[in-house]
């Protein structure tokens, strides 16, 4: 591995500064859900009555991350056009005097200040990340997965970006999974360290990407948020593609691990256990949209009554 030169933080750019941005790679072309995502991005597709993008975007938000950008790609302009304003639709509203659906329209275009780039090719989740740079600049931030949603009644988000500041590193979300899940993900050898919060903050010693069974470090398995030291985008600079001919956004981290403090290393971890729903293939989806459903107050008691009954008839 290259390790990078540069002193971090840079004494150009003063003190440590809050996070405030959050950046969504969202340039993938979906092809689990072919035929629907043929004209229609996957980040599109509705989880109940929101498109999942709208999920991601609200959970940086709620953290204080008001500047997001959207890495996209080509055919993915709904994505702008679902976070801009829609002066005839709003107008036909009003006039019906609907304003419950005039609101839940409005939502979507006044979140937070949105701003997209294009990847252009699809060179990986790293090569995603880098095309960040010039908006984040020398700024930590956050990623976020489309694929991954944490529920709102679940803190991690917010936890990941004291830790970051607390340390200064970089900080990944990881989850217990089954042994013979782990070759799906990225793993994580950890250790604890001195300064964490509690035993579900640790120090990251080590990172393999979708290893197998029996050579992974562990189970714990990253998931969909990051909140990364800016020195990130040096060290993806210099990163070969790796893992199915792209460069890995984990292999970058596992070079930072070995980093010390003052080059911008140092990475640490945050152990989800609270609901998470998984997005990224045909069943994981249909599960997350019955779960969320099932847990609306407008939906869910006649959603979970119908569903009882509909599941008992097929047993």
């Amino acid at each position: 591995m290259t390790h990078a030169t540069a002193t971090w933080p840079d004494p150009r750019y003063g003190p440590k500064m809050t996070i405030n941005k959050a950046v969504i790679p969202a340039a993938g072309l979906g092809t689990r859900f072919l035929p629907a995502t043929k004209a229609t991005p996957k980040e599109m597709l509705p989880i109940v009555d929101k498109p999942a993008i709208q999920y991601v975007v609200e959970e940086a938000v709620r953290a204080g991350l008001e500047d997001v950008l959207l890495i996209t790609g080509r055919s993915k302009r709904t994505l702008a056009d679902h976070f801009d304003a829609v002066p005839e639709l709003e107008a036909a509203l009003e006039a019906k005097g609907d304003t419950g659906r005039l609101a839940k329209v409005r939502e979507s275009t006044d979140l937070g200040h949105v701003h997209f780039v294009r990847q252009g090719q699809p060179k990986g989740l790293g090569h995603a990340v880098l095309q960040a740079k010039h908006h984040v600049g020398s700024e930590p931030f956050a990623v976020l997965l489309g694929d991954d949603l944490i529920d709102e009644r679940d803190e991690l988000l917010s936890t990941m970006l004291e830790l970051q500041e607390r340390t200064g590193g970089s900080v990944i979300a990881l989850l217990e999974v089954p042994p013979s899940q782990i070759s799906m993900y990225g793993c994580a050898a950890v250790e604890p360290f001195a300064e964490a919060a509690d035993q579900d903050q640790v120090r990251i010693t080590a990172l393999v990407e979708k290893p197998d069974a029996d050579e992974a470090p562990s189970n714990l398995a990253i998931i969909g948020r990051y909140v990364l030291s800016p020195a990130v985008f040096e060290i993806l600079e210099r990163t070969e593609p790796g893992r199915g001919g792209e460069i890995q956004l984990t292999d970058a981290l596992a070079t930072l691990a070995e980093l010390p403090a003052e080059q911008g290393g140092g990475v640490y971890g945050v152990v989800f256990r609270g609901r998470r729903y998984d997005t990224g293939d045909r069943l994981d989806y249909l599960k997350a949209v019955v779960q969320i459903a099932s847990d609306r107050p407008d939906l869910g008691p006649d959603f979970r009554e119908w569903l009882a009954g509909y599941v008992g008839n097929q047993a």
